[in-house]
């Protein structure tokens, strides 16, 4: 096979950063370079090195263009982070850490001129998880530095600044529970517009748009080729959704499976959302809002000690014989059933090790299929990240959606998405029909999972 386009992909996680070449036909990793994404515990406030990352992003280009030599330049980067960019180019302020909880301290004041959730899609979250209050934040507390202020970035397209010098606005990070885009009016919210932040605001391009060139010092720095063209950039759960959004019809449902599991609906019902069951609205690269659901299923199963190793049959019969369950909520501070105490029907020490791990997916599973119940999700579910592994999960989710279940691999994930941005062709993401065992009486444990669930309510 002869090789496709070179697609250089920045990739900016909230725990490690990398930068990995991308082949553009088969959008297949070629070679990486990693380090971790450090959080400077320092005044005014923690915030990211991002000038560690920089050094680290121009010299990851000019080794890697050595290996094979780079055509096009894509980013994507983790939501819930606003950059302040003054006149000369630089921070009016440090990239503020959403994890610091000081933003909380103007809660109050935030609340009387925050967008409605039914706007916005933006529920109210912990820390600093809202960009929005993240901004009214800084321009109460630093009001000097905030008054320097040229540009407020979204992080991918901050990084699409510095290669470029072209300043944008994008929709999958101004979307991402910001509070600052309205996702069915397709136009920034009235916080923005109120606020004063309009004219701060970049003119609005598509995630796949050149910007331009590399600056001429960058090019010159890495050795690339000064017309490398560099895309805008898409927030990192979009840039997994994208490889689908362009190849596969609709209605399908993704969940993708980590230390969150993001739940995402494409072409489903029209329902009303529950901002108190976390539930939002993310925006897709062609601008669609997404009605999106999420819970920590992947820190319940470190929590509960899950594994995804294959388990009897007679695990399986074992638990749906004996009414084994557990309630939920694991961690009890997000997911549809916040502030729920967890609790097992049968007690754990009463169950084997494998009946233990059959009733911890099947509880995996149940939440994911409460997710998708909650945001009108139709057609087929597509079950991305380490989950896709785990057989008790699959058989559970797919007795209690009555859905066909597919498992996502080969080239999915954020650094192949983003390369689609670049990509002349985007290829169908292989997917697999779950074939596992049959296991009557599966869709009744579900439905009684449910009546415990709404009881304990």
């Amino acid at each position: 096979m002869t090789e496709g386009k070179t697609i250089a992909v920045i990739d900016i996680g909230k725990t490690n950063a990398k930068v990995v070449l991308v082949d553009g036909t088969t959008l297949r990793d070629v070679a990486v370079r990693t380090t971790p994404n450090g959080v400077i515990d320092a005044g005014p406030y923690p915030h990211h090195d991002t000038d560690r990352l920089w050094s680290f992003i121009r010299e990851s280009l000019a080794a890697l263009n050595t290996e094979r030599p780079i055509d096009a330049i894509s980013v994507t980067t983790h939501g819930a982070t606003a950059v302040l960019v003054d006149a000369a180019g630089g921070l009016a302020l440090p990239v503020l850490d959403y994890e610091y909880p000081g933003p909380q301290d103007v809660l109050a004041g935030f609340a009387r001129v925050r967008p409605r959730f039914e706007e916005t899609g933006t529920p109210t979250l912990p820390g600093g998880l809202n960009a929005g209050l993240q901004l009214y934040w800084q321009s109460r507390r630093f009001p000097e530095a905030f008054a320097r202020t040229r540009h407020i970035l979204m992080y991918a397209q901050y990084w699409t600044f510095r290669l470029t010098g072209v300043a944008a606005s994008e929709v999958t990070s101004l979307g991402c529970h910001a509070d600052l885009w309205e996702p069915r009016n397709g136009r920034f919210s009235r916080l923005v517009r109120n606020e004063g932040w309009l004219e701060l605001m970049p003119p609005v391009r598509r995630a796949s748009d050149v910007l331009g060139p590399l600056l001429p010092e960058i090019a010159a720095a890495t050795g690339l080729s000064p017309a490398v063209p560099v895309h805008c950039g898409i927030h990192d759960s979009n840039a997994s959704l994208l490889p689908y959004v362009l190849t596969m019809p609709p209605p399908y449902a993704v969940v993708s499976t980590g230390t969150w599991v993001v739940v995402l609906a494409m072409g489903g019902r029209d329902v009303p959302l529950d901002e108190n069951r976390d539930t939002l609205v993310n925006v897709n690269a062609l601008g669609e809002p997404v009605p999106s659901a999420r819970f920590m299923g992947g820190r319940a199963f470190a929590l509960l000690g899950g594994t995804n190793a294959a388990v009897s049959g007679r695990a399986l019969h074992a638990v749906l014989q004996k009414g084994a369950m557990l309630l939920p909520a694991i961690p009890d501070d997000s997911g549809p059933f916040r502030g729920r105490q967890a609790r097992w029907t049968v007690p754990r020490e009463e169950l084997s090790e494998d009946e233990a791990q059959v009733v911890i997916a099947f509880h995996l599973a149940l939440m994911t299929a409460t997710c998708l119940d909650l945001i009108g999700a139709g057609g087929p579910v597509i079950v991305e990240g380490p989950f896709a592994a785990n057989e008790a999960y699959l058989v559970m989710l797919e007795a209690a959606t009555g859905r066909r279940v597919l498992t996502g691999g080969g080239a999915t994930g954020t650094s192949a998405g983003a390369a689609c941005l670049a990509a002349d062709t985007v290829p169908a993401p292989p997917l697999a029909p779950f074939e596992g065992r049959s296991l009557p009486g599966a869709a009744g444990y579900a439905a009684a999972w449910r009546r415990a669930v709404e009881t304990a309510g």
